[in-house]
């Protein structure tokens, strides 16, 4: 352990930290996070829909989770995350999968990076949702209109993660 690492708070899922002067918050029920960019063979992103607490209001995503937070599962790989996640979360499986970048979430706030996969070859094998507490809507939306719909749903009030702005941004990579 970093000896200038203190921790300030311990919560359930956060610690709140100071290192060096600078505080932070870090997960201590997970070792790391992914997230996904898919088109369908319709050239639709998927996407998702769920309500964020600290936003107070539903926020438009790509699909992503957290890696190793399952009982028993604290060896689990990010591939592995990420095809899990990726099924709860919109019911699609994928035939091949891509590592794409890791990048900082939010540098001044978290030690937190996320892992971007590209899934490609998605066949609908379960409802999606997400587990036990989380009420995911999955949508999917042609790429020639992920923007409009975008400032659509903004307009009816929604937040945009910024992972799918790197989405989009990475969809021809």
């Amino acid at each position: 352990m970093d000896a200038s690492l203190q921790t300030r708070h311990a919560g359930r899922f956060l610690d709140f930290v100071e290192r060096d002067g600078w505080e932070y918050v870090t997960r201590s029920n997970a070792s790391g996070v992914v997230a996904i960019v898919a088109l369908t063979d319709d050239d639709e992103l998927v996407l998702v829909e769920q309500h964020r607490p600290p936003l107070g209001r539903s926020v438009i995503e790509i699909p992503a989770g957290l890696v190793g937070d399952r009982t028993g599962a604290t060896s689990e790989t990010d591939l592995e995350a990420a095809r899990r996640e990726f099924l709860e979360e919109t019911g699609f499986t994928a035939d091949r999968w891509r590592s794409l970048t890791t990048c900082a979430s939010s540098g001044g706030m978290t030690d937190e990076c996320v892992h971007l996969f590209r899934a490609e070859g998605l066949r609908k094998t379960d409802s999606g949702g997400g587990v036990e507490g989380e009420r995911i809507r999955v949508v999917l939306v042609p790429r020639q209109d992920v923007h409009r719909w975008i400032q659509t749903r903004i307009k009816d009030g929604l937040a945009v993660d910024a992972r799918v702005y790197a989405a989009l941004a990475m969809l021809d990579f």
